[in-house]
């Protein structure tokens, strides 16, 4: 009897392997930022997660999430307005395994919280990205709740909780709980102060009615919701809970689901308010300046949900050439492809130093360091979130044809990697803010600035770049808005130039500043400079993920 369809020189699949403990460079942030006498408990925490993410079963509840899509039922069999939105059990799985390792609640409850919670989160949405958008918002509120001590007394033990409980029931009788935002409206996008939701106050001190749309409202199966309404005093922030104290369920109708290219899992959703109940947080008219806590969170969870996409990526990339053979040996091997594979690896290393080197900030918390952040998350979420796409493109062109098949993996990882340029702020409502720190906030463009100096003196092409930058910022932001997306990208690739120097291999660093600084780099992944070619070999080993045991 003959074989006619023997499977040969084809990769395994990449299972059973610690996703964080195959991560070098997440591996090495986590020990470099975190305090020594809690090094070994944090990395410990994450290597169980990390398995726990690399599991076939993971894998699993992450295919069936995206496969079998949530279901909006407007009403029941009798007619009754019910809004309810049914998810696949793997959906529940996995925000279940998220809020029990704390990614809701670590960062605001732990010591290095912030470092502890941002490696966990890169780490666990490798297993899949949709729900991690309830996760992030939940863990953004906090920090705007906190504005009101009776409110945030009230929600926050709920948020930070690390029990995950699906269904609409009244808080007090949860232990935990969801948290989600609306901010624009179908006639003003990212322009929130020309929303036109109405909020009359009530009779009771700080309560009102809302009555309005919004035009894009995730998770809208969370309990409660910060929006943003026009209130007699001016545009303000609420909170919105989906089921009322008595039991009873607020009026949040919910008109449709949208129908998106990616990030198919999670329910993002038009939502009606009439007569709708809510509570205000902060003073009227101070909306944007009460939830802007949130956006910094959640814009930071841009920067990480996009730098474990591309670590997956080229997980996926170079375990795939570590196995297949073309040409007469493995893929790995072939100086093309390491060129391209090492290139890739340089691109996500950078992505992740720099984001782990933020949540670091968040935990210090000095005003150097609130300074520091507040240019510094800006400039990464613009810059990060935009390599995403072209990233993931260029790993699943390294699978070939089997890249662009569904069962790889790699066509979800394409379809989720545009959505963080897009959420909280598409790149010019980035650039814009960035500018709108230079000509406001010298402090930030100092600290800013700070940073980058500590590298100084490390590379000629790092300092060449540095002095460019410099002279370019010296007049201010006036007459920059036409050069603002320009700025920005060499704002983040300094930022990255300095931390690689300081902390990753001289290799890495050299690459990474010869190639993104020094202009000797094509417009396509694999063109690294060729003083690079001897070290490509190791770039790309120290990316690659290895299965079967921990790594460590």
């Amino acid at each position: 009897m003959t074989t006619t369809h023997s499977v040969s020189n084809q990769a395994p699949p990449l299972v059973d392997y610690d996703v964080f403990g195959a991560d070098a460079a997440l591996r090495e942030g986590v020990e470099r930022h975190a305090a020594p006498e809690r090094r070994a408990e944090i990395a410990a925490e994450l290597s169980a997660l990390g398995r726990a993410a690399g599991s076939a079963q993971a894998q699993l509840w992450g295919e069936q999430a995206n496969a079998n899509e949530p279901v909006l039922r407007t009403h029941d069999r009798y007619g009754n307005r019910i809004d309810e939105v049914d998810f696949h059990p793997a959906w529940h799985s996995l925000l279940t395994r998220a809020t029990a390792a704390g990614l809701t609640g670590d960062a605001w409850t732990r010591p290095d919280g912030h470092l502890r919670r941002a490696a966990g989160f890169m780490v666990w949405s490798q297993a899949e990205s949709g729900h991690g958008c309830p996760v992030s918002m939940t863990h953004a509120a906090v920090p705007a709740l906190r504005t009101d001590p009776e409110l945030a007394a009230r929600w926050v033990p709920l948020l930070t909780s690390r029990s995950y409980e699906f269904g609409l029931r009244a808080p007090q009788d949860k232990a935990g709980c969801l948290a989600g935002m609306g901010m624009t409206e179908k006639q003003g996008g990212s322009d929130v102060r020309a929303n036109t939701t109405r909020a009359v106050p009530l009779a009771a001190s700080g309560e009102y009615l809302l009555t309005g749309h919004k035009w894009f409202c995730s998770a809208p199966m969370s309990d409660v919701f910060l929006v943003l309404a026009q209130a007699p005093g001016g545009l303000s922030c609420f909170v919105l809970p989906r089921v009322l104290p008595d039991g009873s369920r607020n009026t949040f109708l919910v008109q449709r689901l949208k129908d998106k290219l990616g990030n198919r899992s999670n329910a993002s959703s038009e939502v009606e308010f009439d007569g709708t109940w809510a509570q205000r947080l902060g003073e009227e008219g101070r909306g944007v300046a009460t939830i802007i806590e949130m956006v910094a969170a959640t814009r930071m969870d841009c920067v990480l949900g996009s730098t474990s996409l591309m670590r997956q990526a080229v997980a996926q990339a170079t375990h795939h050439a570590a196995y297949r053979s073309a040409f007469g040996g493995l893929l790995i091997d072939k100086p093309l492809m390491s060129q391209v594979l090492a290139d890739l690896a340089l691109e996500s290393e950078a992505a992740t130093t720099t984001a782990l080197r933020l949540a670091a900030s968040f935990d210090l918390d000095t005003p150097q360091e609130r300074a520091f952040r507040r240019m510094a998350v800006a400039v990464s979420k613009y810059w990060i979130t935009k390599r995403c796409p072209v990233v993931a493109a260029e790993a699943l062109e390294c699978l070939g044809g089997n890249g662009y098949v569904e069962e790889s993996g790699l066509p979800r990882l394409f379809r989720e990697s545009p959505l963080n340029s897009v959420w909280e702020g598409s790149g010019n409502v980035n650039a814009l803010d960035v500018l709108r720190v230079l000509a406001r906030e010298p402090q930030a463009v100092e600290a800013f600035t700070a940073e980058l100096r500590l590298a100084e003196g490390a590379d000629p092409h790092f300092d060449r770049a540095l002095k460019e930058l410099l002279a370019e910022l010296s007049g201010g932001a006036a007459g920059l808005e036409l050069r603002a997306r320009w700025v920005v990208e060499r704002m983040a690739l300094l930022l990255q130039g300095s931390l690689l120097l300081r902390y990753a291999s001289a290799a890495a660093a050299d690459a990474f500043c010869a190639s993104r600084l020094g202009g000797d780099w094509g417009s396509t992944f694999g063109t690294l400079p060729s003083s690079a070619a001897g070290s490509l070999a190791a770039i790309v080993d120290r990316a690659r993920p290895r299965t079967g045991a921990t790594v460590g």
